[in-house]
């Protein structure tokens, strides 16, 4: 069944692409953003988002909506106030779920964040049932808001994914697509450490999945692809796709770790060096199958680099 669903965000890497999957699926979008976004016509009317950092008047952005996807918000990075994204990544959540319930909002899906539970390291994997335990003001912003969520009495799910993945995926997969993409050895080949990753066919699956349906109603569900990764199996199926050999030299990882101290970054060590695992079966036993493996997915970004290179497009990320 066709549904009018409104994007929040619509214009980042995660709301692009949804709403090109949710045009594709049949539905009509109403994508908000800060940031004028070029959509198919026809079945997308672009809004413009008003600034989350103040009082919001939802009830335009609501009407004759069936389902909420509330991904905008301020990402998980350094050197935003504390203030600011309490504001923005619960306040404006806790206004927009509120609304959902005065208009008869069919469902809000909130886009929350696996790092609730433990920000991103893990001892063994994370379930659903795990007491969250946020690092940062990002993460304790996100919990609030799941609260928030659950207390407007409008029907939801809740969505925690991990680290998301793509051809277009900036910050830190940004930073490993462009090591990849060297023409050296890398320093990874003793990496063992896991960590869960999501491709973006996945998350947008996932979003999708969870439109409509009782199995999924008033539930939150962690998100990630079926199996963990290591570091050192990461570069090495982004080099697979890229069509290069893994030349992976096994430094030891005590190394990373002493060096990365030592030039005051300990935060990326923490992000690479440190086991996360997240169990995502209770989405599949909603019935979501995942569309890709992590190793498909991740030979799919290498070789989407490699088509570029080989029509001579700039290097990108």
């Amino acid at each position: 069944m066709a549904l009018r669903v409104l994007v929040t965000g619509a214009s980042g890497f995660i709301g692009e692409a949804l709403v090109t999957a949710l045009v594709a699926s049949g539905h009509r979008v109403r994508a908000a953003s800060r940031q004028r976004a070029n959509f198919p016509s026809g079945r997308v009317e672009w809004v413009q988002l008003p600034d989350l950092r103040g009082a919001v008047e939802w009830s335009s952005l609501l009407a004759n909506v069936d389902v909420v996807v509330h991904l905008a918000g301020i990402a998980h990075r350094n050197g935003v106030h504390g203030d600011a994204i309490d504001r923005v990544n619960r306040g404006a959540v806790a206004a927009l779920a509120a609304a959902c319930q005065r208009h008869d909002v069919r469902r809000l899906i909130f886009m929350s964040s696996a790092g609730v539970h433990a920000g991103s390291t893990s001892k063994g994997a994370v379930i659903e049932g795990h007491a969250p335990d946020p690092a940062t003001a990002y993460d304790r912003a996100k919990i609030a808001a799941e609260r928030a969520v659950e207390d407007s009495g409008a029907p939801y799910t809740i969505l925690r994914p991990v680290v998301v993945y793509g051809a277009a995926a900036k910050a830190n997969f940004a930073l490993a697509v462009r090591l990849a993409r060297l023409s050296l050895p890398l320093p990874f080949g003793a990496l063992e450490i896991r960590r869960s990753l999501l491709a973006i066919d996945n998350l947008i699956a996932a979003v999708i999945f969870c439109l409509d349906g009782e199995a999924t109603l008033n539930q939150t569900f962690l998100v990630a692809d079926p199996e963990a990764i290591t570091v050192s199996a990461m570069f090495l199926q982004l080099r697979r796709g890229l069509g290069r050999q893994p030349c992976l030299v096994p430094v030891p990882p005590a190394f990373f770790e002493h060096v990365l101290r030592i030039v005051g970054r300990p935060d990326i060590w923490g992000r690479i060096g440190q086991e996360f695992v997240v169990d995502s079966t209770k989405l599949q036993s909603a019935g979501f199958r995942p569309l890709v493996s992590t190793e498909e997915g991740l030979r799919a970004v290498g070789a989407f680099y490699r088509t570029r290179r080989r029509a001579g497009c700039s290097s990108g990320q």
